[in-house]
């Protein structure tokens, strides 16, 4: 089996965190491989950053986009993995040129920008992945199959939060490059925490149960002195179906590392899971509980087929982006016409991208007026 081609478009530079983490999800399957890539803004800086990884280094999107149609260099799909306000012209320019995206969260910097991004795919017809991550936790995937297939019922009330703590002090005045940029309204948007990590949370209350937020009351707050954006999101939502949301994250809570997780409550059972005890999957039936583990067997061949290791084994987070990448390799091969290729997964694109702006936005605008109800 051929290797894919992979580009990277950001992610370079000492003070990057997720490019390296792409970088080893790409290849863990060991049918793809990062070749080439845009690594950092500053044109020098991105040829160097690419002798450092060992790839082939482009000054810019436009000249790596001119190879390759060029036939001069071959890829198969690009990683956009930039600050927030930089998305949106990777992603573009990338798909405008027939080359399939996985972009990191949030997807665009405003509503505007997404639902243009939406378009392009839908005119293109091109691979499109949203890199909400944790999706990527086969536990996760067997949440949103159970609840598909009716295991709870009908869902009345989903609950899903993110806590961090990282941000409960003025980082970003010491120079620190990830609190610099998140915290900045120009590189990440109309919020902080609400677009970081809130996105997540969002994704867990509507992918998991398949359900859209209609309406939102919502609380921002900025705790720390001086900050321009939120450090804590609250928000109250209304789903599709007339059950109830309730998401939350915060950058404050101290002590608190990666504290993501959901509960769905259903009218037969309910769902729990937490993502820093991502091998497990809680299912309460109410006269019993059950506890699956990953490599236990009993999951459906659509999350079974993701799975790299035998019971007893941790998979966790490089194993959950790389599952990310294996759908859209799948995506990309069966696109190709490659035989024996297993069906994709149905992991977040473009329309949850476009619905995770959308929630956002509501959730400022509601904020602002001091929690009234607010369409999504």
């Amino acid at each position: 089996m051929r290797k894919l081609k992979v580009a990277m478009i950001g992610g370079g530079g000492s003070g990057s965190f997720f490019g390296k983490v792409h970088l080893r999800a790409v290849s863990l399957d060991g049918t793809r491989e990062v070749t080439a890539g845009v690594l950092r803004h500053d044109p020098k800086a991105a040829l160097e950053a690419a002798e450092e990884w060992g790839i082939r280094g482009f000054p810019d999107i436009a000249t790596m986009v001119k190879a390759w149609k060029a036939g001069d260099v071959e890829l198969d799909y690009a990683v956009v993995t930039t600050p927030n306000f930089a998305h949106y012209a990777a992603a573009k320019s990338c798909l405008e040129a027939g080359l399939p995206v996985l972009c990191e969260k949030p997807m665009t910097l405003t509503v505007a920008e997404a639902e243009s991004l939406a378009k392009l795919v839908k005119k293109t017809g091109l691979p499109f992945v949203l890199a909400h991550t944790y999706t990527g936790h086969p536990m996760m995937m067997f949440a949103k199959t159970l609840v598909a297939d009716g295991a709870i019922g009908e869902v009345r009330k989903a609950e899903s939060w993110y806590n961090q703590g990282w941000l409960a002090t003025a980082l970003e005045k010491t120079g620190q490059q990830q609190a610099s940029w998140r915290t900045d309204p120009k590189r990440t948007g109309i919020s902080n925490c609400g677009g970081d990590i809130g996105t997540h949370a969002f994704i867990a209350a509507t992918w998991v149960t398949g359900l859209a937020v209609r309406k939102v009351s919502a609380r921002l707050n900025i705790f720390v002195e001086g900050r321009k954006l939120d450090d804590d999101f609250n928000v109250i939502g209304e789903l599709s179906n007339g059950g109830t949301a309730l998401i939350t994250a915060t950058q404050i809570a101290i002590g608190y590392k990666n504290d993501n997780g959901f509960r769905i409550y259903g009218t037969k059972g309910s769902l729990e899971w937490h993502q820093e005890r991502a091998e497990t999957l809680l299912v309460r039936r109410g006269t019993a509980d059950e506890t699956y583990w990953i490599g236990a067997g009993g999951y459906p061949a659509s999350v079974a087929s993701y799975l790299r290791a035998p019971s007893g084994h941790h998979e966790d987070f490089f194993e959950a982006l790389a599952n990310l990448h294996t759908t859209m390799e799948r995506l990309i091969r069966r696109r190709n016409g490659e035989e024996g290729i297993p069906e994709p997964f149905a992991h977040p694109g473009v329309e949850e991208g476009v619905a995770g702006m959308r929630f956002v936005k509501a959730a400022v605008e509601s904020s602002k007026k001091k929690g009234a109800w607010t369409k999504v």
